[in-house]
């Protein structure tokens, strides 16, 4: 056998392997988590502590659309409409309204519920700022991830209700290892998996539900001094809880509330009745 016959198969093998749909998503997931990974790990060790402010969550962020980018022109043969500027402004602003809405109508019924009371403030609206890089970095790559990622390509081969499901279950996965995790929060990671879905489906592009998943994190990690997915709590406004574990969210922070999973069902449900943008719109 010519090396040229033993050489060739190796293409074919890999452009079949890569045409599976469940192929694409775990190589569209890697490409785009591991810009991060690296960026943030190579920062830590090679960039002192005082100077990896901002700059490393940016990049990365930066570095994983780069890398969905060349996932999509490489495997798809296509520009990837989904990041298209046109109309992302706007598309971006209405999600982050939505996302500032859900944070704050929570806020108040648990206020209401006497479960949820401001102390106090920081000295200084740094805390507004402070957690906005990291948010940034968190809502574009996994709204990469889990929508333009696992949905769409689930999606285009076996149909909007399991695309559903399949991001649903990989977003509660991917929040499995939090500290302080529950059931209750597990639940409300599915339900805000539902609504971001949604919120894709409305344009087919990752804008809206980026501004959503970005707004929705700010409330309780810049404005609110609240744990959020089981992290600390940090921000302006000091936050007092009090009440069950099932009404407050305990240390995993509001997204273990039922309250929280009430509003964010609601919303769900709404938006998922709405008609979709048409799939092959890209």
């Amino acid at each position: 056998m010519s090396i040229a016959h033993a050489v060739r198969p190796f293409p074919s093998f890999f452009s079949r392997l890569f045409a599976h749909p469940a192929a694409r998503v775990v190589l569209g997931i890697l490409a785009t988590v591991l810009p991060i990974t690296l960026t943030m790990l190579l920062a830590d060790i090679l960039v002192p502590k005082p100077l990896r402010v901002v700059w490393p969550m940016l990049l990365a962020t930066v570095l994983s659309v780069a890398a969905y980018r060349w996932f999509v022109i490489t495997t798809e043969k296509r520009q990837p409409s989904e990041l298209s500027l046109h109309g992302a402004a706007r598309e971006t602003g209405i999600g982050v309204a939505l996302g500032a809405a859900l944070g704050l109508t929570v806020a108040g019924m648990l206020a209401a519920a006497g479960a949820f009371t401001i102390t106090g403030s920081s000295d200084s609206f740094g805390f507004l700022l402070k957690s906005v890089p990291e948010q940034i970095m968190v809502a574009f790559f996994e709204e990469i991830m889990f929508r333009a990622v696992a949905f769409r390509i689930v999606e285009q081969r076996w149909g909007t209700r399991a695309a559903l499901v399949a991001s649903m279950l990989l977003f509660a996965l991917a929040h499995l290892s939090n500290d302080n995790v529950s059931v209750m929060g597990i639940a409300m990671t599915c339900i805000a998996s539902l609504v971001f879905s949604a919120c894709y489906m409305k344009t087919r592009r990752v804008w809206l539900p980026i501004g959503a998943h970005f707004a929705w994190n700010s409330t309780y990690d810049g404005l609110f001094a609240a744990p959020v997915s089981g992290h600390a709590a940090r921000g302006w406004l000091q936050v007092s809880t009090s009440g069950p574990e099932w009404l407050t969210g305990g240390s995993y922070g509001v997204e273990a509330s039922v309250v929280t999973l009430v509003v964010w069902g609601v919303v769900a449900v709404l938006m998922l009745r709405q008609r979709p943008a048409n799939v092959l719109a890209h």
